[in-house]
C-alpha cells in the first residue's frame, strides 16, 4: 500500500482487456468483498483493440457460472495516469509485464509485477484463451481464482 491512501488500488492487465483481465477483475471484486476488503479494482489492456466493448462472452459465461459478475465492465487501454494512481499493476503474462514496464515511468516500476506472483500456483503466467476453446477459458479462470486468493492473502498480511 502506498502513501496515506485508505483504499488500496489494483489494476489487472492483459493484452486486449477482453478475456483475462476483466475475468480477473470480476473474480477479485467478489473475493475482496467476501473478505471485507475495501479495494479499488480495475482492468485494462496493453493494447486498445476492444476499447469500449464488453468482455468476451465465453469469459462471461464461464465466470458467471461460478458466481462472478461482469456487469458494467468495458474494455480499455492502460493509460499513463494508471501508473501513478494504482498501487498494484499486475500483468497476466510475461509479454504484458514487459509492455507495462516499458511504458511505466521509472519511479512507478515497483508497482508492476505478474498477477500469479502472489499465488501458490506452479504457473507464472495466465495464458491467453482468446483463440482456444471452452477448456482454455475454464483453466484461465482456475488460475485467476488462485491468483486472486494469493493477492487477497498478501493484502490481508500487509494491512496495518
Amino acid at each position: 500500500m502506498s502513501g496515506n491512501k485508505e483504499k488500496v488500488s489494483v489494476l489487472l492487465v492483459c493484452l486486449g482487456n477482453i478475456c483475462r483481465s476483466p475475468s480477473a477483475e470480476a473474480v477479485f471484486k467478489k473475493k475482496a468483498a467476501d473478505n471485507g476488503l475495501n479495494i479499488e479494482i480495475d482492468s485494462a489492456g496493453t493494447a486498445g483493440y476492444h476499447k469500449g466493448a464488453a468482455p468476451d462472452k465465453r469469459s462471461q459465461d464461464i465466470g458467471e457460472a461460478r458466481g462472478y459478475s461482469f456487469k458494467g465492465l468495458k474494455c480499455r487501454k492502460v493509460v499513463e495516469q494508471d501508473f501513478e494512481i494504482f498501487d498494484y499493476i499486475l500483468g497476466m503474462d510475461n509479454e504484458n509485464l514487459a509492455n507495462l514496464l516499458q511504458a511505466c515511468p521509472e519511479k512507478y516500476k515497483h508497482k508492476v509485477s505478474l498477477f500469479l506472483s502472489f499465488s501458490q500456483s506452479e504457473e507464472q503466467e495466465v495464458p491467453d484463451p482468446y483463440y482456444g476453446g471452452k477448456r482454455g477459458f475454464e483453466y484461465v479462470l482456475d488460475l485467476i481464482e488462485l491468483g486472486a486468493d494469493g493477492l487477497i492473502d498478501h493484502l490481508k498480511s500487509t494491512r496495518t
